[in-house]
């Protein structure tokens, strides 16, 4: 049997979600899209396309066609200006997404060498533990010392034994 849809949403169901007029933004995407356009900045290419922008600029400006731009370059001065004020801040965001990654890898490296230190820290107690048992156990030079001790007392007494033996029967 079919539900009625006039009842409301079922509970046992996610609930669709409606369209929204709110802008809303993928921060990991705006990051990485900060991160490439802050390397690309960073880099003789951009430098280059600049330096053929602004050479082209001030031909096309000093030129004997019309002048869009007179000498000072104001509008030029302007478009560097706007496109400063738009490169710190990706630039800013990419420096942070490295020092999240940083500081995640830093705390990564931090644990890694705490268990490092945790395990060599165990592995010298087995050490010890293993020297001071080996210390206990009897080796093969204080065994045979020892049965050398016993074969004398030996021979002392089985002399003792026939001396008095021998001076009963005498």
């Amino acid at each position: 049997m079919a539900r009625d849809q006039s009842r409301g949403p079922r509970l046992d169901q996610p609930m669709e979600r409606g369209l929204s007029l709110k802008p809303t933004l993928d921060p990991e995407r705006v990051g990485r899209l900060s991160e490439r356009i802050a390397r690309f900045l960073g880099s003789w290419r951009f430098i280059g396309y600049m330096t053929a922008f602004i050479v082209f600029w001030v031909v096309l400006n000093l030129g004997p066609w019309g002048h869009a731009d007179a000498y000072p370059f104001i509008f030029l001065t302007l478009l560097l200006s706007l496109q400063a004020s738009y490169a710190a801040p990706l630039i800013l965001l990419a420096q942070n997404r490295q020092a999240d990654r940083d500081r995640v890898q830093y705390q990564d490296d931090r644990a890694r060498t705490d268990r490092l230190i945790a395990d060599t820290e165990y592995l010298m107690r087995e050490v010890a533990s293993l020297r001071v048992a080996l210390g206990e156990v009897a080796t093969r030079d204080y065994l045979r010392s020892e049965l050398r001790d016993l074969l004398d007392d030996l021979d002392e007494r089985v002399a003792t034994v026939r001396d008095e033996a021998s001076a009963a029967t005498d």
